[in-house]
């Protein structure tokens, strides 16, 4: 199959859960004989036209100059260059700005949303972009027949709110073997002796709720936190929290192996997106053994089951910080998670899904205009 993947930053990922996504299904897709194309901002740091046997397209991204307006130029670019291409597949990650561009994705190729989380839900968008957005949500659905949802909860919402059958194909995490100890150094730390949490600095992930329940715990430990905070939230966050000398705003990191070693060795994980599908940093960390206290919501419960310590307010944030013991039963939730990342959360059986997923669509497709053609022929 001829399949372009559409909607993100680019490969190899230096952003977040879609372009993780993107990177390793279009690499495995590849592998098993596809002729894979990934649209890349042009503003990504990677330049070359090939990344592991998959085609690299920069299109014009201008959302450096006009922000989050930037993004629907960048889509549109993605969609105009899509048409000449012929292909048999165009999987969209998300579906902000590219389903209000749904009348130039070309007829030929069977169109595949991957439909993401409840973005409307977002603490940081104003009531008009939540309109939007679910205008957005709408148009989607209105104008593709084929659609995957990455959690059963997100599945269920579909179902319930537009009848909209959609397959349900999990979200993956790579295990990884190669910890280091010493990468702790840098961050003037030692194994279990720091808290963790890795997140885009956005008030739905309860970054803020997080270290306040941590500034008023006793602990010694420090509490590293992993993400850009160049934006205004994280700036806010920044300076809010200046006071407290054990938090450590280590902005973002990309290393894999870096990523790995800090959950790996952590006391403790803090997880707190709570709007979206199966968040990809909360499979990361099953995958690399961490002992996770969650955000209690639908989503992490789903895939988190009794194999973690949930929270909602700061109060409770500080018991765990302070709390002895909580080690006794820590083993089993972190076998339990890891395999789950073995047995359902990993990329060869995802992508597997994926490929049986399109080859359907497509076969799907092609009849639909085979009969369109026969009729209007007859006609």
């Amino acid at each position: 199959m001829r399949i372009a993947i559409l909607g993100t930053r680019g490969i190899p990922n230096q952003y977040g859960g879609f372009e993780r996504l993107a990177e390793q299904l279009s690499c495995r897709l590849a592998e098993k004989g596809n002729d894979v194309f990934v649209y890349n901002s042009h503003n990504h740091i990677y330049k070359e036209k090939k990344w592991n046997d998959v085609n690299i397209i920069h299109c014009f991204d201008p959302e450096y100059i006009s922000g989050t307006c930037g993004q629907f130029i960048y889509d549109l670019n993605c969609i105009l260059d899509a048409r000449k291409r012929k292909f048999d597949i165009i999987l969209i990650l998300g579906y902000t700005s590219s389903s209000v561009w749904h009348k130039l994705l070309p007829a030929e190729s069977a169109v595949i949303y991957n439909m993401d989380g409840m973005e409307w839900k977002r603490a940081k968008y104003s009531k008009l972009t939540k309109k939007f957005l679910q205008y957005a949500e709408k148009l989607a659905v209105q104008n593709s027949n084929y659609f995957v949802t990455d959690s059963p909860a997100m599945h269920t919402y579909f179902q319930n709110k537009y009848k909209l059958p959609s397959e349900y194909i999990a979200y993956g995490a790579e295990i990884f073997t190669n910890e280091n100890e010493e990468i702790l150094k840098e961050y003037n730390t030692s194994k279990k002796e720091y808290f963790l949490l890795i997140a885009r600095m956005e008030p739905e992930n309860n970054i803020e709720t997080i270290l306040e329940g941590f500034s008023i715990s006793k602990t010694n430990k420090k509490f590293i936190v992993v993400g850009n905070t160049i934006n205004k939230f994280g700036s806010y966050l920044v300076k809010k929290f200046s006071y407290d000398k054990r938090i450590c705003f280590a902005g973002p990191v990309y290393d894999l192996q870096k990523l790995h070693t800090l959950r790996k060795f952590s006391h403790l994980y803090f997880h707190g997106h709570s709007t979206g599908g199966t968040n990809p940093s909360l499979l990361e960390a099953m995958a690399s053994k961490a002992l996770i206290v969650a955000h209690d919501n639908v989503f992490n419960k789903l895939v988190l089951e009794n194999n973690a310590f949930y929270f909602t307010s700061g109060f409770q944030i500080k018991c765990f910080v302070d709390q002895q013991g909580i080690e006794n039963c820590a083993e089993d939730m972190i076998n339990n998670n890891f395999k789950k990342i073995q047995q359902t959360y990993n990329w060869q059986k995802i992508t597997l899904q994926y490929e049986r997923f399109m080859m359907q669509c497509l076969y799907t497709h092609i009849n639909e205009r085979n009969i369109l053609h026969k009729r209007y022929s007859s006609e």
